[in-house]
């Protein structure tokens, strides 16, 4: 039975596509259409005795079902159809379990499956209600269930405890960011957009890039230069997904506060995706969601290079744009709608990209300065190195004199601090 976010095709095609990620192989596809689900079993009776038959003559491993299943509809389909079955929020947790790197995200992963895990506990039958014992339990009439959801229950708080020094850390990190105001991008979309991709492209890193889903789940901030001679602060943000389960919204949201914080969010789309729409309308519903819906946007329209060039051609000057906005126009996505059309991949329209960005974000244009430092003063003239551009830099005994140019507000800011121009 499949989720109704999406057609039966193509919500199956996402679902094949993830399982893909988690390294399986598709061995058959089933749609289940009944007015409402069996609570034992979520699908009838009929398409059990189907499904088994599939499970058996393809020598299947594991049942993906595109739907969440309750501990006691999981337990009953497996004992009927002899092998192991999920639903579609296990297998999405097993990919980021297997996608996290860093510390944190580690953590997060973790967090979310603990929390799907705890209800779950009952159903996992008789072993799971053993009587325990021993050192740390409260009795020897406890029962295993018990011990492991208190075990749990500790653990849970432990990662909580843990993600708040994270979430901590961050807000940290963004106080010392906007003490020289920069403005700050986010990348926002589906997953399996381009995000990771455009990112490379805007700031000459190495963030992965995979065609499979979930690719990049931790955050990565690093600068752009705008062609005003800006510099702004990216951050890759991990990709949306329809029916995004409560427990990772709850765990990522260190990571979704990126988003949140930014001055502006470049919502990126894969126009070459045939629910191109759904996804987009998806995104910004997620966006509204976790409190960013009024952050200014820029609609960045990727993956022009796989649409066919002769219907881009077709439509004249301005070509992509009107191609994209057409293949995007049920997501509400109006000509009022700030966007641009681009390639990731080749490069193409990341100029006009870059333009866009450098006219949605608040003014703050480079100026030219020069100021006479304490040789000790490392900090300051590592300010002017890092945010703006040193011309000249002239050494004397007690002195250091640095022509740069810099943004206007970082210009006031040392203003402020007494650091005064020659």
């Amino acid at each position: 039975m499949r989720n109704s976010y999406l057609p039966p095709g193509e919500s199956l095609d996402e679902l094949a596509e993830l399982a893909a990620s988690a390294g399986a192989r598709i061995v058959e596809r089933l749609v289940q259409s009944r007015p409402a689900p069996e609570a034992a079993t979520l699908v009838g009776r009929g398409k059990v005795e189907e499904l088994t038959a599939a499970v058996h003559a393809g020598d299947v491993d594991v049942v993906i079902f595109d739907h969440d299943l309750s501990p006691t509809q999981q337990r009953n389909l497996e004992k009927a159809v002899g092998c192991k079955v999920i639903g579609r929020t296990q297998l999405i947790l097993d990919i980021f379990a297997s996608r996290a790197r860093t510390r944190e995200g580690r953590l997060q992963v973790e967090l979310a499956q603990l929390n799907y895990l705890l209800p779950r506990l009952a159903g996992h039958g008789v072993e799971m209600s053993r009587l325990g014992g021993g050192i740390g339990t409260r009795g020897p009439g406890e029962t295993k269930l018990e011990t492991d959801r208190r075990r749990i229950g500790k653990r849970i708080k432990k990662i909580e405890d843990d993600l708040e020094g994270v979430r901590a850390g961050r807000k940290l990190h963004r106080e010392r960011r906007s003490a020289v105001p920069l403005a700050t991008l986010a990348l926002a979309g589906y997953t399996n957009a381009g995000k990771s991709t455009l990112f490379n492209r805007l700031t000459e890193a190495s963030v992965l890039t995979d065609a499979r889903m979930f690719a990049t789940l931790d955050p990565t901030v690093r600068p752009v230069t705008l062609p005003s001679r800006r510099r702004v602060l990216a951050s890759d943000t991990v990709g949306f997904i329809r029916n995004l389960p409560t427990t990772l919204v709850k765990a990522f949201r260190a990571t979704l506060e990126e988003v949140k914080e930014a001055s502006l969010v470049l919502h990126v789309v894969d126009v070459s995706a045939a629910p191109a729409e759904a996804h987009t309308a998806h995104v910004g519903k997620v966006l509204a969601e976790i409190g960013a819906a009024e952050i200014p946007q820029i609609l960045v329209m990727n993956k022009m290079d796989r649409l066919p060039a002769g219907e881009v051609e077709a439509v004249g000057e301005g070509g992509a744009e009107t191609v994209a906005r057409r293949l995007l126009a049920g997501a509400g996505v109006t000509p009022d709608t700030r966007a641009v059309a681009i390639s990731a991949l080749t490069g193409a329209g990341i100029d006009r990209l870059l333009l866009a960005i450098d006219e949605a974000l608040p003014l703050d244009p480079v100026v030219r300065a020069s100021f006479r430092l304490p040789l000790g003063d490392g900090a300051t003239l590592g300010l002017l190195h890092q945010y703006g551009r040193v011309l000249e830099t002239h050494y004397g005994e007690q002195w250091c004199e640095v022509e740069a140019e810099i943004p206007e507000s970082l210009k006031r800011r040392l203003a402020g601090s007494g650091l005064r121009e020659v």
